[in-house]
């Protein structure tokens, strides 16, 4: 269930927030399910390494719509699949085949090259899908894949969550990230909680139930609340019926990235050379054990048919 990149997400750059921002995001179809795109948004293609962030569903109980999304390549990111409900079978170039439940994170990066699968194995499905941009340091290395079937929780104020990668409050998930970064899922009781931050940090919001005021805006499933390097206390609060919401957030990368369809580079000539490995079936990105057929790449914009 992740990706592709479309157009309008390529688009997006990085611009200095003034302050908290709410952003909207849009709907786009990913291996056959509806998703709001949240992260790129209008003015921001990164939020640390975070680079991309898709909410998936509710869907329709008696007639969910099917994940189906055959093998299909990656470079230069990790993956991180959160399921809020149903279960997904990844399958992966390393040989992996992992069944994944709510509560428990899958992480797979790819470095300088693996392709996946996924199949929903019990609707409804429900989750939600980022990606984290690798550094220069790793983005060339090699492949990984953790599944974490328990994580580290955490309680602040009205607020109890899980965290995914990095640490919250003194709560530090064993995830393995190549930067300083948090992630975590929150459920916050009617009230306000002041989640402690690293200052040192860039931030987002994203709800996935209920409205919840983030400083001084409010923001619902769909949008995005931008918060700027600097804030060591941020002030959420939600209503009589709750909230939950996801927080993402790292130091700034520190490198602009370059990102098409399922990949995450530096330029276009790096995407270029991937696309074609992808499309001549190189070993670059091995054989996914998947009954589902392989996706076909698009071709690049910039790049000129051949025919």
């Amino acid at each position: 269930m992740s990706g592709p990149i479309q157009q309008p997400d390529a688009e997006c750059e990085d611009e200095r927030l003034e302050g908290i921002e709410a952003r909207e995001g849009r709907r786009a179809q990913v291996g056959g399910l509806a998703v709001t795109r949240v992260l790129p948004t209008k003015g921001r293609r990164t939020v640390g390494a975070w680079c991309f962030t898709d909410l998936i569903g509710p869907q329709d109980a008696l007639n969910p719509d099917p994940l189906e999304v055959g093998p299909h390549p990656h470079i230069g990111l990790s993956t991180v699949t959160w399921l809020l409900e149903g279960e997904a079978l990844h399958s992966d170039s390393l040989g992996t085949e992992q069944l994944i439940r709510p509560g428990q994170l899958n992480l797979m990066t790819a470095g300088n090259g693996i392709a996946h699968a996924e199949l929903a194995a019990e609707p409804p499905f429900r989750g939600v899908q980022l990606w984290i941009a690798q550094p220069e340091a790793t983005r060339h290395g090699g492949s990984r894949f953790e599944h974490l079937a328990e994580l580290p929780v955490v309680t602040v104020g009205q607020a109890e969550g899980t965290v995914l990668v990095g640490s919250l409050a003194g709560a530090a998930s064993d995830a393995t990230v190549d930067t300083p970064l948090i992630g975590a899922d929150l459920r916050l009781r009617a009230g306000r909680t002041v989640l402690p931050l690293d200052p040192a940090f860039e931030h987002a919001v994203a709800p996935v139930d209920g409205k919840v005021k983030v400083g001084p805006e409010v923001v619902e499933p769909g949008w995005l609340a931008m918060v700027p390097q600097g804030i060591e206390e941020l002030p959420l609060e939600a209503t009589d019926a709750g909230a939950r919401v996801m927080l993402i957030g790292g130091e700034p990368l520190g490198e602009r990235v370059q990102m098409w369809w399922n990949f995450v580079a530096r330029d276009k000539d790096e995407i270029t050379v991937a696309w074609r490995a992808w499309q001549q079936r190189t070993d670059r990105f091995g054989t996914v054990p998947s009954q589902l057929e392989p996706i076909e790449a698009p071709r690049p914009p910039w790049v000129p048919d051949e025919n």
